[in-house]
């Protein structure tokens, strides 16, 4: 099926998809989450730096981590509703703009970020904050970047018109 289908857009031809941009390597981006909230959860208690947050302000950091389950989880129901892959070394099968994606055009990075910001702000410290970053600059080199060629190249005028709709992270 080729065209628009309500918020998606289904590709017409495979088109010139570079997956030789994610076949080099396998580690997928929850191994990246996971090592950093334990990095960050070490480096709090190993290398206690600079105290930033106090209780009782710690705890607004459950926002943005709540907020941060709430978009992967609608991001990941919504990639299954347009049976399209979620993992960024396959190819995606449908342009999804609808739901979360209206927000961003990587709502589940985002989502995996909020959720170390809520964390570094749980934990108080230095150290958290300067993981939320680091993973930040590896979310878009790693996966971002790449992934959104192989979208351009794969759903070409549409994706670009949903880019100038829709900020990157939010």
């Amino acid at each position: 099926m080729s065209g628009p289908v309500g918020n998606i857009m289904r590709a017409e031809r495979p088109g010139p998809v570079q997956m030789e941009l994610f076949v080099s390597d396998k580690i997928l981006p929850p191994v990246y989450f996971l090592s950093a909230i334990i990095l960050a959860v070490l480096l709090h208690f190993l290398l206690p730096m600079w105290k930033l947050v106090h209780y009782p302000w710690l705890l607004f950091g459950l926002i943005p981590f709540s907020t941060g389950i709430v978009f992967n989880l609608l991001a990941d129901q919504t990639f299954k509703k347009y049976d399209t892959t979620v993992k960024p070394f396959e190819r995606s099968e449908v342009l999804v703009t609808s739901g979360v994606f209206r927000v961003s055009r990587n709502p589940m990075y985002l989502g995996m970020q909020l959720i170390l910001v809520g964390i570094a702000v749980m934990l108080g410290s230095l150290a958290p904050f300067v993981i939320v970053v680091v993973m930040a600059v590896i979310f878009d080199r790693k996966f971002i970047v790449p992934e959104e060629r192989m979208l351009a190249d794969r759903f070409g005028l549409e994706f670009r018109q949903y880019c100038r709709r829709v900020r990157k992270w939010i």
